[in-house]
């Protein structure tokens, strides 16, 4: 199997010496469920969808998926029948709003959460092979701290780790800062304070988590965006839509436009120009 990864990240290689397309990748996380971050995802990417780039969402939990039950998409396949050998990647991406492109995974799938060997390395070259041109990849992880969780997280240029102000997801959030660190060599992370009733709330909330990941780890944290509780967001849900699409001049619309904005300037690393290169690499060696 590691031969065949090898051979597959030597491909990607030749592949990119043909394409300049810099891919920049964002990885939306949180350790703890129930904080918002498929609504994170969605919402972010639409709103770079509609500043004009092309966007790709990654619905990275990979056996309870909901980017497309969220979007009110309807899907006929899903990255198992890619895995299992029955079509390519390009053909099972769909397109929501904005003109971004979802890759649909599967839910309530036990064997999705579980890849074995030979399962990684076909997710790998479906990313290896994959034709569809994009500027943004945005990868909607599972939640907690999964192999899984890990290897996307630990892949991805930007890490977003989207916190609410409850001592749980605080201390989850920690949890997977320090995993990430300490043993994956991820010292930067973009810190969403999410559903927060103020401005100040999601200041406070940033240093409490600032607090503690100063006195326990060498890491550097920002604070990218703070999204209020908006009862919007729960409508549009209801609605199978996304809030910048539904009340764009909602105050979390507003947050989300604001955090794509500044994404859109987060600088791409020198790393090899073409497609994927760097993910697939990092996620066969990381």
């Amino acid at each position: 199997m590691i031969n065949t990864v090898l051979d597959q990240a030597s491909g990607l290689r030749k592949m990119s010496q043909n394409n300049n397309n810099s891919v920049k990748v964002i990885a939306v996380t949180g350790g703890k469920g129930g904080v918002g971050k498929t609504n994170v995802s969605l919402n972010t990417a639409i709103a770079l969808g509609q500043l004009g780039n092309r966007v790709l969402v990654l619905d990275a939990d990979l056996g309870l998926a909901n980017c497309d039950v969220m979007l009110g998409l309807r899907v006929e396949r899903n990255l198992s029948h890619v895995l299992s050998g029955e079509c390519e990647l390009d053909e099972i991406l769909v397109e929501g709003p904005a003109g971004i492109k979802i890759v649909p995974a599967t839910s309530g799938s036990q064997s999705m959460v579980e890849l074995s060997p030979s399962e990684h390395a076909g997710l790998i070259r479906a990313f290896s092979e994959l034709s569809t041109e994009f500027d943004i990849l945005i990868v909607d992880t599972a939640a907690g701290i999964s192999d899984m969780v890990l290897s996307f997280s630990r892949a991805a240029q930007d890490v977003m780790v989207v916190v609410c102000d409850e001592p749980t997801s605080i201390t989850d959030a920690y949890a997977l800062i320090k995993v990430l660190s300490r043993e994956h060599g991820v010292y930067k992370f973009k810190i969403v304070a999410n559903m927060v009733r103020s401005m100040r709330e999601g200041h406070e909330l940033f240093a409490k988590l600032s607090k503690v990941t100063d006195r326990f780890l060498d890491v550097s944290m920002e604070l990218v965006a703070t999204v209020p509780y908006d009862e919007n967001m729960r409508k549009s849900t209801r609605r199978q839509k996304v809030i910048v699409e539904l009340f764009p001049n909602s105050p979390a619309a507003v947050a989300f436009k604001t955090l794509a904005t500044k994404a859109v300037k987060w600088p791409i690393p020198n790393q090899p120009s073409g497609h994927l290169e760097f993910f697939i690499e990092k996620l066969v060696n990381g």
